[in-house]
């Protein structure tokens, strides 16, 4: 069952967030329709400035780190409140900061003292992380991974290579998986650690993507020394450390409200060039391109509706599995078929990736969109990994 209306005190709430974003976000942070590129801001530019303000406020009310308990610089909101919350950000294009991954692993894993030392600079922005998980031979099977990490006294020794670590150019910080116990079963024998980017030891070598930017990186471990008490949970079974995550609100639905967005702006443009050429558009020229931009919009609410479910399942206690994979293929395949139908429309101009340039539809985001989106069915868990989840968890057939 999917609850799509709210209730009494949901409805306030919402109402009481967009009169927050209305009254306190600042204009230079709204997103533009045509900016899809999510690129690290100069320190001393206008908008890091206004974001590190934004941040403030954020931190006042709590929403850095809504589903934490207000001790920890949370709001300790419900998972509906959590949802109404990421959702009214994205239909708003406000920026939605908030608190990395690692976070609700050592709130459930942690000790006392790693909670005070590495919480509090995650709501404050001080800390910057990033996921040292995937190795150059350990992909979807993770748990092949070989980076070691040998016990001296009070310290482990790190090294080996991680790969496709978003983020590690700009981190100070990194949590990762490494092998503790090479003679183990492959799931076991392995500890989640915390530590500093600024060990010595550790060499970042940032990737150059398809579509030019650098957000992946190689990381590069080279007798690196890590305090033992940097170790969440127990030695050994950081495998199950891994996994876990608290009941943060993960429907994806910042993701279905940005779809159904960059669908409407697409459609503004098109309407306006159809306009200006006296109703010669890739539209009103083509049967089956308004049948595709239709079939956009229907997947559109397709993939709302499904993030929905997932939520109406937190909301009543439950724990989504195999309906929260179908919600990622769903999305990501989904953003693919955006931006292949998008190129199509724009013609030979939707080639074009040069913001600037005099031929470029709508900044030359479309062509950077399609590029970008062949990661995102890999990253989080490859679609064929999903569907093996949907089969044997949803539809209860064999494993192969």
């Amino acid at each position: 069952m999917v609850d799509f209306a709210d209730t009494a005190e949901q409805a306030s709430f919402r109402a009481d967030v967009r009169q927050f974003l209305g009254d306190n976000l600042p204009p230079v942070l709204t997103v533009r329709p045509d900016d899809d590129r999510q690129e690290y801001e100069d320190p001393n530019s206008e908008r890091a400035k206004a974001l590190d303000q934004w941040r403030e406020k954020l931190v006042e009310r709590g929403w850095i780190a809504p589903a934490w308990p207000k001790e920890y610089g949370g709001a300790d909101l419900s998972p509906m409140e959590q949802f109404i919350l990421n959702e009214t950000f994205a239909e708003t294009r406000s920026p939605r900061l908030g608190v990395p991954d690692v976070g609700s692993t050592i709130m459930v894993h942690g000790s006392e003292e790693q909670q005070k030392e590495f919480l509090p600079p995650m709501v404050t922005g001080e800390a910057r992380w990033c996921q040292g998980y995937s190795e150059p031979g350990s992909g979807s099977d993770l748990a092949s991974l070989q980076t070691r990490a040998i016990r001296d006294g009070d310290d482990f020794i790190i090294n080996g290579q991680k790969i496709w670590t978003s983020g590690a150019h700009v981190a100070n910080m990194i949590f990762a998986l490494v092998r503790t116990d090479p003679e183990a079963p492959k799931h076991r024998g392995i500890s989640y650690l915390l530590f500093s980017m600024e060990s010595p030891g550790i060499t970042v070598r940032p990737l150059e993507q398809i579509h030019g930017a650098s957000g992946f990186n190689e990381v590069f471990f080279e007798d690196v020394r890590v305090p033992a008490k940097n170790v969440v949970g127990e030695v050994n079974r950081g495998w199950y450390v891994g996994a876990t995550h608290l009941d943060f609100e993960r429907s994806s639905i910042g993701l279905a409200v940005g779809q159904v967005l960059m669908l409407d702006s697409l459609r503004d443009y098109l309407l306006e060039e159809e306009e200006a050429d006296s109703g010669k558009s890739a539209m009103s020229r083509s049967d089956q391109a308004r049948a595709d931009f239709a079939d956009r919009y229907i997947e559109a609410n397709v993939a709302r509706t499904l993030s929905q479910r997932v939520i109406s399942m937190q909301a009543r206690g439950e724990i989504p599995n195999y309906e929260a994979s179908m919600t990622k293929v769903f999305s990501t395949e989904f953003t693919q078929r955006i931006a292949r139908t998008a190129t199509k429309l724009l013609g030979k101009y939707g080639e074009l990736r040069d913001r600037e340039g005099d031929y470029s539809q709508m900044r030359g985001r479309w062509s950077t969109m399609y590029l970008s989106s062949i990661s995102s069915t890999i990253g989080g868990g490859t679609s064929e990994i999903q569907r093996n989840v949907i089969a044997t968890r949803g539809l209860g057939l064999p494993r192969g």
